[in-house]
């Protein structure tokens, strides 16, 4: 049974509108003309994870290079999706290190570099320095087809503002994505503001609708029950399929956020932007990991980046044996005690990151599914947090990259190699091909060549 339209063809830019509300819509077999033959995407989307205080290296840097490396105690969350990771040792954050009169600030400086490759001018006043990032590179490109150029997500309150380490700004450790060398991106760690942001317009009618649907306990979906209707008399089988899974999704995700709501807002008043982060560390990472992957799905975005915390972090993760703060347990001076418990948060904030990969392989996309169209970098811009080593790192890549890569692949690349040499690539494998970026001094070639 065809799974095109029967009575007119979509466009991939289709929306479902209401009063307050913009529903964009997953690839489709009726936005692919007949004339086009099955359906195909070669959609590339681009995805960062960033990870404070560092890694315990011993337990993340597998022994055997090429196809036959086993993954380690740190990497077994992601044993189901060994095929797509690339993971790549000896690369550098050369620029994270300090240079004279920098004096402390090594945490600042990894952040900054990890994607810009760019050395983070020591300041606390207005006058931040850096550099573009590899995220916003791509932004450029993409954003001309999406209606948002880039999402930057995070999972702890960020300030841009202030200092925050050995007079460096906080805008050093408050983000990952830069626009410009002095135009830090901030990154939203409230679901519902990241929710809104996908499924809301920003008119003030939109807003007081918004809100009066909240407060009924509405669905954006019920505001374009009438449009959804209409859509769904004039699909095939297939797309009925596909368009019900991608409406369940967005009940989940949305019933996740009123309930985080509930949860955390029982007593306060209205408000333009409804407050409530979930109780959990894994909901809420769970939950703005699934926004993420909506986000691609619905081709609003194909850049995003998301900092699992930022540097200096002293989260504590009780829930898996660790009560202590994340910082001070990233400095072990080599306890074995205090060893295990940093690779057992190296180890939970894998286990996260693969229910995004969990979520992108079940959801499909084109001939294919996101995970096969998606090109995530993922790791840290220190290895041993101890002694603030930003050499060597702890970074792999996961997806296909519309078949731009194959994964189960450790590539061993000589020490010292700039982190920047990646991003060149990442770009080159992308389809925006730069001569340079930041401290690169040529590209991975083994990667180049996959």
């Amino acid at each position: 049974m065809s799974g095109f339209v029967t009575k007119r063809h979509l466009s991939r830019r289709t929306m479902l509108r209401g009063i307050g509300v913009s529903v964009a819509l997953p690839l489709l077999d009726a936005m692919v003309p007949a004339f086009a033959g099955p359906s195909t995407s070669g959609t590339r989307r681009f995805g960062a994870v960033y990870l404070p205080n560092g890694m315990n290296i011993w337990k993340w840097t597998p022994q055997a290079e090429g196809r036959n490396f086993e993954l380690t105690p740190i990497m077994q969350p992601l044993a189901p999706y060994r095929d797509y990771l690339l993971v790549v040792s000896g690369l550098s954050n050369k620029e994270a290190d300090g240079k004279p009169g920098d004096g402390g600030g090594d945490h600042s400086r990894a952040q900054t570099a990890f994607l810009t490759g760019a050395h983070a001018k020591k300041t606390e006043g207005a006058d931040i320095e850096a550099g573009v990032s590899v995220d916003q590179i791509l932004a450029r490109q993409f954003g001309r087809e999406t209606q948002l150029s880039s999402l930057e997500l995070a999972l702890e309150a960020n300030e841009l503002a202030g200092g925050c380490e050995d007079a460096y700004s906080c805008a050093y450790t408050g983000t990952i994505a830069w626009r410009s060398a002095n135009t830090p991106l901030p990154m939203e760690h409230n679901p519902r503001a990241v929710f809104e942001h996908l499924f809301g317009t920003s008119d003030s009618t939109g807003r007081r609708a918004r809100l009066e649907r909240i407060r009924k306990d509405k669905s954006v979906l019920d505001v374009v029950r009438a449009e959804l209707g209409d859509l769904q008399r004039d699909l095939g089988l297939a797309d009925h399929g596909k368009l019900a899974e991608y409406l369940d999704s967005i009940r989940d995700v949305e019933r996740r956020v009123h309930k985080a709501e509930e949860q955390s807002d029982r007593e306060l008043p209205t408000v333009d932007q409804p407050a409530g982060i979930p109780a959990t560390f894994e909901e809420h990472a769970t939950l703005m990991f699934d926004l993420m992957a909506l986000a691609y799905q619905t081709d609003l975005t194909r850049v995003c980046t998301f900092l699992m915390g930022r540097e200096k972090s002293v989260r504590s993760y009780p829930e898996i044996g660790v009560p202590e703060p994340h910082h001070p347990v990233s400095h072990h001076q080599r306890n074995p005690e205090m060893m295990d418990k940093l690779a057992n948060i190296n180890t939970y904030h894998v286990k996260m990151f693969a229910h995004l990969l969990e979520r992108l392989k079940g959801t499909p996309d084109g001939d294919g599914t996101l995970l096969d169209h998606v090109m995530i970098m993922y790791g840290a811009g220190m290895s041993n947090s101890d002694n603030h080593y930003h050499h060597d790192l702890p970074i792999l890549v996961a997806g296909g990259a519309a078949g731009r890569l194959t994964g189960g692949v450790h590539l061993k690349e000589k020490l010292d190699t700039p982190m920047a040499n990646l991003h060149l690539t990442v770009l080159d494998k992308m389809g925006v091909p730069v001569e340079r970026f930041g401290d690169s001094d040529g590209r991975i070639e083994l990667l180049s060549a996959i």
